[in-house]
This record gives C-alpha cells, sequence and structure tokens, in this order.
C-alpha cells in the first residue's frame, strides 16, 4: 500500500516532504519522482555519498601502475641506449602513465556507474506511469 502525491511547484513539494519527515515517516519509505533534481530533497532524506569515487580511484591508481610498467618493461626488453642516458628516464614516462591514469580513471567511473546504478534494466528505468513535469512523493505503507 502506497500514498502519493503530486505537485506542480517545488516549494510544496518541499514543505510536503518536511511535513512527512516531521510526522515520523522514516526515509526508507519516501520516494521521489521529479523532472530535475532537487537538491533540497536530497539533503532533507540525507542521501548517503556515491560509491563511484572509489573506482575511479582504483581505475586511475591501475592506469598509472600500468602506465609506468608498460613503458619500464618495454626499454628493459628492447633496449635504446643513446648517449649514455639511462634506459628508465621517469620524466619520458610520465606521459604514457598520465594518459593510462585518465583512461582507465574514465572506463573504471563509467563501469562504476553501470554497476552502481544497475544498467541495463528496463525496469528501473521505464516508469508505468507518466507524470509530465510533476514532482511526486510517495510514501509506501506497510514494508519493513
Amino acid at each position: 500500500m502506497s500514498t502519493q502525491w503530486a505537485f506542480e511547484e517545488v516549494q510544496p513539494f518541499l514543505e510536503k516532504l518536511r511535513e512527512l519527515l516531521a510526522s515520523g515517516v522514516e526515509r526508507k519509505n519516501i520516494s521521489l519522482i521529479t523532472p530535475f533534481h532537487v537538491h533540497e530533497a536530497e539533503h532533507l532524506l540525507n542521501a548517503p555519498p556515491s560509491k563511484l569515487k572509489f573506482f575511479t580511484l582504483a581505475g586511475a591508481l591501475g592506469g598509472l601502475f600500468a602506465g609506468f610498467a608498460l613503458t619500464i618493461f618495454t626499454v628493459l626488453d628492447w633496449p635504446l641506449i643513446t648517449g649514455g642516458k639511462p634506459l628508465i628516464s621517469i620524466p619520458a614516462f610520465l606521459v604514457i602513465a598520465f594518459e593510462l591514469t585518465i583512461l582507465l580513471g574514465a572506463i573504471a567511473s563509467f563501469v562504476g556507474f553501470l554497476v552502481l546504478g544497475r544498467f541495463p534494466s528496463l525496469k528501473g528505468i521505464i516508469q508505468p506511469t507518466e507524470h509530465d513535469n510533476r514532482f511526486i512523493v510517495i510514501v509506501k505503507e506497510g514494508e519493513a
């Protein structure tokens, strides 16, 4: 069983949300459908921070390590001795390490977005009813 309220404006929507929270409705039982992101509603419901940053960090560190490993092992396999310079020269390898850091960080972010967003799932994307440009508050009652 659920109760639903629809609003045309943001302010009445936020007032109803504050009223529901003040009356003791649990945050986990409230669902919102909005035509655009409303930051105040997110703050009222105390949404947890995203875990996407950990995917990006892991991908970036992996890319950094892979960039240095690729260049160092390539130079050790096919040494090109020029002018008495050292084979392993970190400044020359920074460009490739930087590029792989950005590339693998971006790919890991995209994969993390798909994993955390549970995509692709048509059930989660397609709503059974159309709400146009209204702000909807749904309270699910009797669920544990």
